[in-house]
């Protein structure tokens, strides 16, 4: 059982040695070509050494003191790999000459560098420290060096080589989290804009169909009153175009305010006509909604209770849409039906309430698919607003708009 222990053991830190645990930068152009050119100049260092010891023994292990440097090439993929290696083949190739100990422990302080910068597994790279300091020590045995002892030697040569890579090391993960932080940061701009993105684009396609759908919708209305009664009561039919010719430019004008909003570039040198800064319609403009509709051959009652005051644009805005919309509504689907609006302004909200008597669906209009209901149940939202809307107990149809405003 112990030994299928230790096996397990020996094999999961084989893999760790093995696996790729080092990270290449991202010039690993050259990154590869700084380490080809460390490893051929420390061969060539090798080399020269050999060539310079008298009566080498050719035949024997410091024929590998040229290549000990070899698997330096591979020190950034597998860090600790290369430093077992490396702790391998060093020891092999010690000589009497100060100058082979010299080259031998460079290359072994190369890879224990490389192991701490960029190895994965701490715990492993650990272990492997005074293994290398042991091989240094191995190293300087034999090498002509009467000052100073082996094992000071390896400590003062490695101690600051295992500071530098581990502050190398923090820096390069502080860096990469930086990195990261800035990806996300940046990830999450890109959405909140798209998100801005979509919600003006949902605030103008609202504009768009409360403009649009009420005042084509009674121009409809009016237009086909008018081709009815043409014949017959041409004088009518003659104020039923004036009512279809005042709500086009009443749709042109809001049509035009929207579009200024969009296309508005003040750095333009083309713009020579100031920007349409004409207020949006509210509850001030009521009596000319309501008569419009008048117009088109429905009787409504406009009805205003409370302390009336001034209230945010936009509340304004969002209630004048509930009436449009409401109004709209009861001309597509209750031809001939009477309708009722009521504006409450009461101590903490403002109440809008457009009901009609019901009718039959007009056969000029399509009864299209409820987007209205749903864009002011947005607009509303944006003031904590709330809309009820639904057929009424009594026949016909209610819709009612809450929305809070400040205690006068």
């Amino acid at each position: 059982m112990l030994n299928v222990l230790i096996a397990g053991r020996m094999r999961g830190l084989a893999g760790q040695m093995t696996r790729q645990t080092g990270r290449l930068p991202r010039l690993a152009r050259r990154s590869r070509a700084f380490d080809a050119a460390l490893v051929l100049a420390l061969a060539l260092i090798g080399a020269r050494y050999v060539t310079i010891i008298s009566g080498v023994d050719w035949t024997g292990s410091v024929l590998l003191v040229p290549l000990a440097s070899v698997p330096l090439a591979l020190r950034r993929r597998f860090p600790l790999a290369v430093l077992w290696t490396v702790m391998t083949v060093t020891p092999l190739i010690r000589n009497s000459s100060q100058d082979i100990a010299f080259y031998a422990g460079a290359v072994c302080i190369v890879a224990a560098y490389s192991a701490v910068a960029h190895c994965r597994h701490p715990m492993p790279t650990l272990l492997s420290l005074p293994v290398t300091a042991a091989v240094q020590v191995i190293l300087f045995t034999n090498a002509k060096l009467p000052h100073f002892p082996n094992g000071v030697i390896a400590v003062l040569v490695l101690v600051p080589v295992f500071a530098a890579a581990y502050e190398i090391r923090m820096w390069r993960r502080r860096v990469d989290e930086g990195h990261a932080r800035l990806s996300i940061m940046e990830r999450r701009q890109v959405e909140a804009l798209n998100r801005a993105v979509e919600h003006e684009r949902a605030r103008i396609a609202r504009e768009l169909h409360d403009v649009v759908t009420h005042n084509v919708g009674v121009m409809v209305i009016q237009a086909g009153a008018a081709r009815k009664i043409m014949d017959t009561a041409p004088h009518e039919a003659r104020e039923a175009l004036l009512a279809v010719e005042t709500g086009g430019r009443a749709a042109m004008t809001e049509l035009r305010h929207v579009m200024g909003l969009l296309t508005m570039d003040t750095d333009s040198p083309d713009t020579e006509a100031p920007a349409d800064l004409t207020p949006q319609p509210g509850l001030n403009r009521l009596d000319a909604l309501i008569g419009g509709v008048r117009h088109a051959g429905m009787p409504i009652a406009l009805t205003v209770t409370g302390n009336e005051r001034p209230v945010p644009p936009g509340v304004e805005l969002a209630a004048y849409r509930v009436v449009q919309e409401a109004l709209t509504n009861t001309v597509k689907h209750a031809s001939g039906a009477t309708a009722n609006v009521v504006v409450d302004y009461a101590a903490d909200h403002l109440r809008v309430e457009v009901t009609d008597t019901g009718g039959r669906p007009s056969t000029t209009l399509s009864s299209g698919r409820g987007r209205g209901l749903i864009g002011l149940r947005e607009r509303l939202s944006l003031y904590d607003g709330t809309l009820d809307a639904g057929p009424r107990p009594s026949g016909g149809y209610r819709v009612k708009a809450l929305i809070p405003l400040e205690t006068p």
